[in-house]
């Protein structure tokens, strides 16, 4: 499967490119991106792929490829996602999917009209420690979950620029704290205990000059009865547990962030091969109840299972890795967080 990938910028150069270049079934045979620094780094480090300056010319030449990667800033996602689909081509699209569901909906019902596969990139679903809280759920380890809290804080030290944007502009293009760690957050616990039915959020504007939320909190009242906290902050001087579950047999708890983006980001891998994703024994989180817990190995990260999926989908016809319906539902989730924050009041999804 020929790959045009769009984008070199943070999410292309370490989310999309490392991955798709090791995945049997894909070929990296193309990157878009007009920036000569990045068109460098590109050349330097994927000498076989062919540098396009602009979408438009993709378009020109889309019988070469079979694939499109939409790894450039939020705000093109949906335009060139509808672009690619009129090309006649298969879509990977980096969250968020769309600014909200209604854009979201309005891509999937021109990918099903054209016949073509539009595969949101949901990859931190293969987080090793979203991997071992599934595992210890499925094994019984924590009896019923009621109560699951999952935090993504960092200090930032200053906003990025597109949060500075007018508000109208920042929202319809998808920035904000809101899109970029939420649609995570949301994903992860919709896909861990279902849909919610109730949502209340609170957002905040905390750096000088930001237009959109730098630090929020959302929760939700799943359908199951469990309640999810979702918490996350660009201006945390100091981070709580990236996850505590609750449950009637034990409680688990995790400090820290999933070490594959910094590996990748620092030029590792490659991906997927022995040893990635590993957790050191220091790192791993406890299971147990009060003062009886004991350490529990973080199970490996695997950022590469998910362009194995996808490439399963377009040959074999494999379910793709993430539906684009389970996108469209946490959009719907985060559209609601929006609504909740400006009324003060919960939310019906």
């Amino acid at each position: 499967m020929r790959v045009a990938l769009i984008g070199y910028g943070l999410a292309g150069r370490v989310f999309h490119a490392p991955h798709i270049s090791v995945t049997p079934g894909l070929r990296l045979d193309a990157i878009v991106t007009s920036d000569r620094e990045r068109q460098a780094q590109a050349r330097a480090r994927y000498p076989h792929a062919r540098l396009i300056d602009r979408a438009e010319q993709l378009w020109a030449q889309a019988d070469a490829f079979d694939l499109v990667v939409i790894g450039a800033p939020n705000g093109t996602h949906v335009p060139l996602a509808l672009a690619a689909l009129e090309a006649g081509l298969h879509v990977v699209v980096d969250k968020p999917f769309a600014p909200n569901a209604a854009e979201g909906r309005r891509v999937l019902d021109e990918a099903r009209r054209r016949g073509k596969h539009v595969i949101p990139f949901h990859n931190r679903r293969w987080d090793g420690d979203l991997l071992t809280v599934r595992r210890l759920i499925a094994e019984g380890a924590l009896g019923d979950v009621f109560r699951f809290e999952s935090r993504f804080e960092r200090w930032r030290g200053t906003p990025k620029p597109r949060w500075q944007a007018p508000e109208a502009e920042a929202r319809a293009n998808g920035e904000g704290m809101l899109m970029d760690i939420g649609t995570h957050l949301v994903d992860q616990a919709l896909l861990l205990f279902g849909p919610a039915s109730r949502v209340y959020a609170e957002t905040d504007r905390r750096y000088p000059g930001v237009t959109t939320e730098d630090d929020f909190t959302i929760l939700l009242t799943h359908a199951s009865g469990v309640r999810s906290h979702l918490i996350a902050s660009a201006i945390a001087a100091q981070s709580g547990p990236r996850f505590a579950v609750y449950g009637s047999k034990a409680g688990y708890m995790k400090f820290g962030l999933d070490p594959q983006e910094a590996a990748l980001n620092a030029g590792g891998g490659p991906p997927g091969g022995p040893g990635w994703g590993e957790e050191p024994e220091a790192r791993w989180g406890t299971l147990g109840v009060a003062d009886d817990r004991r350490p529990v190995r973080t199970e490996p990260g695997n950022y590469a299972a998910y362009y194995a999926g996808v490439a399963a989908t377009l040959r074999d016809g494999a379910p793709p890795p993430v539906s684009p319906e389970d996108a469209i539902a946490g959009l719907a989730i985060l559209d609601a967080a929006v609504r909740s924050a400006e009324t003060g009041c919960a939310v019906a999804v």
